[in-house]
């Protein structure tokens, strides 16, 4: 990668977020805690969430011609998501970024870059704290 390049050009477009996408969300599919949080029919939340990564890592702007401003938070605040939700989320897209840039031969400080959004982002979803037992 060099200083000029985006990550999304990195990692050749893309096809390498909804490929990165549709394996978070089929890891997601299987996992009850996610699940009560995500609609059934997963096929909007696959479109918009590969729309907004090429887009953050330095697509065109589709997304947000589209749907506005990101505003992650808002867009979220309607679940409850607590540390428990939130964990389960990032080991899964964790899992799906580690084997996307695998198949991609993608240069590791790409996936460094990645994992630390993913860890920092899904830390900010936090929107609910969790009761204690005593």
């Amino acid at each position: 990668m060099t200083v000029s390049q985006t990550v999304y050009d990195a990692v050749g477009g893309k096809p390498f977020f909804v490929e990165l996408v549709d394996d978070f969300y089929d890891r997601v599919q299987a996992d009850d805690v996610l699940m009560a949080v995500y609609p059934d029919d997963l096929s909007e939340p696959r479109r918009t969430t590969a729309g907004f990564l090429a887009q953050y890592w330095g697509g065109p702007p589709d997304y947000s011609e589209e749907r506005g401003h990101p505003r992650l938070r808002m867009r979220h605040a309607p679940f409850v998501i607590r540390q428990r939700e939130r964990d389960h989320w990032l080991n899964h897209m964790l899992a799906a970024v580690s084997a996307t840039v695998k198949t991609h031969q993608v240069p590791h400080e790409v996936e460094a870059a990645m994992n630390g959004y993913f860890e920092h982002a899904s830390t900010a979803m936090i929107n609910t704290a969790e009761l204690s037992n005593g």
